[in-house]
């Protein structure tokens, strides 16, 4: 095999496990979490749809506070009550398909939560870890705002 035929070979391989590795981070969600979108465009058209707010989730699985917030925030009692109040999207920030809609909202630290109308206007965002409490608190200023 000459030298570029092994290259190819490399960046297919390369190509297929970040896919992979992006799919099974997406995936990865403790139980009691709301049903995340993987897919931006998806989400937007749900919340559209729905006429629910975006919670658009920028992390990624190497992000130590990103994981704090799926493990313990999202899943937990007192944001339960939320997941059907919003359209949840979680994204990944090492997927290519990702890339645009975190330099569409400015996103340079993770997690950046991103709450959009359900039009995909961003009217506020949260960024680096929390609490349960502060998300809830977030999320109700978040509600009021989009009546």
């Amino acid at each position: 095999m000459n030298r570029r035929s092994l290259l190819v070979v490399a960046a297919a391989a390369l190509a297929g496990t970040l896919i992979f590795r992006s799919s099974l981070a997406a995936e990865d969600f403790p139980a009691g979490s709301p049903a995340f979108e993987t897919d931006y465009k998806t989400a937007l058209a749900a919340a559209a749809k729905s006429g629910k707010p975006l919670i658009v989730v920028f992390s990624a699985t190497w992000c130590a506070p990103c994981k704090v917030n799926k493990k313990k925030v999202y899943p937990s009692a007192k944001v339960k009550p939320y997941h059907d109040k919003f359209i949840w999207a979680y994204l990944d920030m090492d997927a290519e398909a990702n890339v645009k809609p975190a330099q569409q909202f400015g996103v340079s630290i993770i997690p950046h939560v991103q709450f959009l109308t359900k039009g995909g206007k961003a009217f506020d965002k949260l960024v680096e870890a929390t609490t349960p409490e502060a998300f809830v608190k977030k999320m109700d200023a978040v509600l009021a705002a989009a009546k």
